[in-house]
């Protein structure tokens, strides 16, 4: 499968090097541009590129960059991508410790509806709750027991199931986790966040998480705000 990263922070380069190794066509990119990524290049064997070029090369396209950063893309960037192409959103959305306030989050939206109105194109999220290093390391083969399930949230069944099938490569359970407008249940502050629960154990934190945000993960004040 090709598959377009955009973003080569802990969760991007991680992506990169576990799915080279699978034998998937990485195509990776950054906001510094490709020559930057050549050592990374060097080390999985994946193709630096543009990040028009990362979105219009995979059959699946991850988007794994600071919340915000999401508006800072191209507003083209997916002009002509087939409909056929998942994107996937690893974001979190990190008000006091990083991203400052997004007016459209604090106003309610689930972070990857936010996302996916800056991207113009539907999306589905994971890969957000787990460490990267658990990413790189943890993996298990299917029925291992206390295998990692990770959730995952989005509007089309088919992608869902794509996306599933890719976790189970990686080494990880994947678990339906709703619609994007339920993916607040895996959002920072939710019980299956920074969690390495298995099928089981993610199920009963997805029916345990609370949609009012916790005091931590909301803008304190009004300041730079973003669309």
């Amino acid at each position: 499968m090709n598959i377009g990263i955009i973003g080569a922070g802990h969760i991007g380069g991680t992506l990169t090097r576990r799915l080279s190794e699978l034998g998937h066509k990485v195509f990776v990119a950054n906001s510094r541009g490709p020559e930057t990524l050549a050592d990374l290049a060097r080390e999985t064997g994946a193709t630096p590129v543009s990040i028009h070029e990362a979105a219009r090369s995979g059959d699946i396209v991850i988007v794994t960059i600071p919340e915000k950063n999401i508006a800072k893309l191209p507003r083209d960037l997916f002009n002509g991508v087939s409909d056929d192409v998942i994107v996937i959103d690893t974001g979190n959305y990190y008000p006091q410790q990083r991203d400052g306030r997004i007016d459209g989050i604090e106003d309610g939206a689930t972070e990857s509806r936010w996302v996916s109105q800056q991207l113009g194109r539907p999306v589905v999220k994971t890969f957000n709750n787990i460490y990267a290093d658990h990413l790189l390391r943890r993996g298990l083969p299917a029925g291992t027991p206390g295998r990692i399930a990770l959730p995952v949230a989005g509007d089309d069944s088919e992608a869902k199931q794509t996306v599933i099938d890719l976790l189970d490569e990686l080494g990880f359970d994947g678990v339906d986790a709703g619609t994007i407008d339920e993916s607040w249940k895996q959002q920072p502050g939710t019980p299956v966040y920074g969690t390495d629960f298995d099928v089981d154990g993610v199920k009963k934190a997805l029916s345990q998480a609370s949609k009012e945000r916790k005091l931590e993960w909301r803008a304190t004040k009004a300041g730079s705000t973003r669309a």
